[in-house]
């Protein structure tokens, strides 16, 4: 009994770190499998001992709280969470317990995505409010957010309020595209897209969520003034006539094929273009779902059947370190090779000192590593109980290990810096991402042909590219290069001078502008010249660019050696000057003038709109104005406009124009 109570207490306070890390900071510190593990101890711990359950007890309570820096929603109703089947046995209890009430019933089964639930509130038709889960109880209002995702609809096709649940999530691609963007810019990549997603989702600045490649699927029909269905299925078939992006269902009468079934998807899973964790068995009659009813915790009528992730054990027979563009220093575990999921695994990246303090990672250790959301080889934990005690603690190098140049760790900061501008490593990182396929696209131009031609010091910067041409009867000299390879290469060189400018800007490495936030100067300023005059304010003015990216912007061409470089590439005929992509913009050439109310969109997110779609904006209607976007409360601009006979559009109307479609005035 007493060590029950021991182990109760202490399951609880480990299972409420892990809440907190994962719903508070978005920084899970175990795995999901890991942590379903716990609370399945913590339940059966809790049923042999009723008399030890507690209020405070995590089995007792719906998930997570919100973070202060959002305004809370409290639900009417808590939004449960759902109990969870690990194996077959479970299944069958679950289908058992279903039987005993309503042995009629038949079951749907969807997909339990790897995301971040959120509820959405209409009125009328019109998005009103959206807001996460948070603990079924209290969660955190992000509409402005769920706003710059365009499976989100701002209005629905029939004027009808309702309340929906459905998770926010990143595409597999569209991750790994993320977190090539973010090394690209020196910044920690994500682990998951769970994590992508969920840390996205709730970023203060919605400018920076809307440069996240979010995406929604609905699940769930919560309520709905005048819309009684029978079904699950009828909910979702309705939710998608109202142009929802739902989740696909699946049906079944039998217990042992959704077994088969669940069989299946654990291999199929990985065919997907996202992530899921396993399977949702839900009750299809909702009225059996009455009968059947909720827990303080969880729906009777609704089963998560849970996949084990892809996991091995190995060693880790060193930690290496690597130097980044920016002079980051990356610590790599070393691994004794092991298959995992298809693939074998010799290095995994530890990320940084703080990570590997954190889960006591030492050289000589036993590790499980797993492939973070099935993509990136992470070490997910040491195994302990396999220590000998000849493990050996690392220690970051207090010496660049390439420059042998002193490294420096700023306070509050988890990336620990080579300061050496000219560190070898350095410089090959940002020829390498110059030259790379998002950048400038340097066919013939790869890694290796860069080492090699640094070894005979014949490149040091970007400039030095674009003067080979004149050092050919050198290159076909070296190894590797014959006569050919250095034609195809030189003509590569030449094709990249037409690049479009954004794709120059990003292979500048300006810290913190990836290849989105480039297209986005290159389209604003037209002219690298333009560009590098701008003012911080300028630069904050724009839709997506916030105050941190401005100032490193500013800094860059504040930078007497960035600035030779430009003028370098100028002088070798690099293209300097952004072709606008008519197209692809559905609104070049017109002005546009804001007034009055509109029903969804506010006039920063018109203006961004308008911009993004090659239009302009201005303050007053005159003469050369095209359209007046009109709402409620409409000022003197709206009779300007009728007298100079302007065109006078409502908020469907222009989103109509946006997406080129066609409207009656």
């Amino acid at each position: 009994m007493r060590m029950s109570k021991t182990r109760i207490e202490d399951l609880k306070k480990e299972i409420e770190a892990h809440n907190r890390a994962y719903y508070l900071d978005d920084t899970p510190l175990i795995s999901d499998y890991d942590y379903d593990q716990l609370i399945k101890e913590l339940i059966d711990l809790e049923t042999q001992n009723p008399e030890l359950i507690t209020p405070d007890s995590p089995t007792q309570r719906v998930g997570g709280s919100p973070s202060e820096g959002f305004e809370k929603v409290v639900y009417s109703r808590p939004k449960l969470s759902l109990s969870n089947a690990f194996d077959a046995a479970d299944l069958r209890d679950f289908d058992r317990r279903v039987r005993q009430t309503c042995p009629e019933a038949t079951y749907v089964v969807e997909y339990k995505f790897d995301g971040l639930t959120v509820v959405l509130n209409y009125e009328k038709g019109l998005f009103v409010q959206g807001a996460t889960r948070g603990d079924g109880v209290e969660g955190e209002n992000v509409t402005t957010n769920l706003k710059t995702i365009r499976s989100v609809p701002l209005r629905l096709l029939e004027p009808i309020t309702l309340e929906v649940r459905g998770e926010v999530f990143m595409c597999k691609a569209d991750f790994e595209k993320l977190n090539q963007r973010r090394l690209a810019e020196a910044e920690s990549p994500f682990a998951n897209p769970r994590n992508a997603a969920a840390g996205s989702l709730r970023q203060l600045d919605p400018r920076l969520t809307a440069s996240r490649p979010l995406d929604i699927f609905i699940f769930n029909l919560e309520a709905a003034a005048g819309f009684e269905p029978k079904t699950h299925q009828e909910t979702l078939n309705y939710l998608k006539k109202l142009g929802f992006k739902t989740s696909a269902v699946k049906t079944f009468s039998d217990i042992e094929a959704i077994i088969d079934y669940c069989s299946e998807m654990e291999v199929e899973r990985r065919e997907l273009p996202f992530e899921i964790d396993g399977l949702v068995i839900k009750v299809d009659q909702l009225a059996y779902r009455e009968q059947l009813g909720n827990t303080s915790k969880s729906p009777r009528w609704a089963m998560a059947y849970k996949f084990a992730p892809d996991q091995a054990l190995t060693t880790v027979d060193a930690i290496t370190v690597q130097v980044g563009r920016t002079g980051a220093l990356t610590p790599v575990a070393e691994l004794r090779p092991v298959s995992l999921a298809g693939s074998v695994i010799a290095r995994a990246t530890l990320h940084n000192e703080d990570n590997i303090r954190n889960k006591d990672i030492r050289i000589g250790d036993h590790v499980v590593i797993q492939k973070a959301g099935d993509v990136i080889p992470e070490v997910d934990h040491v195994v302990f109980e396999k220590r000998s005690g000849n493990e050996v603690v690392f220690q970051m190098p207090k010496r660049c290990p390439v420059c042998d140049e002193p490294t420096f760790r700023i306070d509050g900061e988890a990336v620990t810096r080579c300061l050496n501008m000219a560190c070898p490593a350095q410089v090959f990182r940002k020829l390498v991402h110059f030259t790379s396929r998002d950048a400038m696209n340097i066919e013939g131009l790869g890694p290796g042909v860069l080492r090699l031609l640094m070894d005979e010091q014949l490149v040091s910067n970007p400039v030095d590219i674009y003067h080979l041409d004149h050092k050919r009867a050198q290159l076909v000299t070296l190894e590797k290069l014959g006569e050919k390879s250095v034609d195809n290469l030189l003509a590569g060189i030449e094709a990249s001078k037409k690049r479009d400018l954004s794709r120059l800007i990003f292979g500048l490495g300006i810290p913190l502008v990836g290849a989105r936030g480039a297209k986005i100067l290159a389209e604003h300023f037209k002219t690298m010249d333009s560009l590098i005059l701008a003012q911080a304010d300028d630069l904050k003015a724009i839709f997506e660019i916030g105050e941190k990216m401005a100032t490193e912007i500013v800094d860059f061409f504040q930078t007497p050696t960035n600035l030779e470089i430009i003028s370098g590439l100028s002088a070798a005929g690099i293209n300097m000057v952004q072709e606008t992509d008519k197209e692809s913009q559905t609104l070049v050439g017109k002005t546009f003038v804001l007034t009055g109310t509109l029903p969804t969109l506010d006039r920063r997110e018109a203006k961004a709109l308008i911009e993004a779609n090659g239009g302009k904006v201005a303050g007053s209607v005159s003469k050369k104005t095209d359209f007046l976007l009109s709402g409620e409360k409409s000022g003197s601009k709206y009779t300007k406009a009728q007298e100079l006979g302007i065109a006078i559009i409502d908020e469907d109307a222009f989103l109509a124009l946006v997406t080129g479609g066609g409207f009656d005035l």
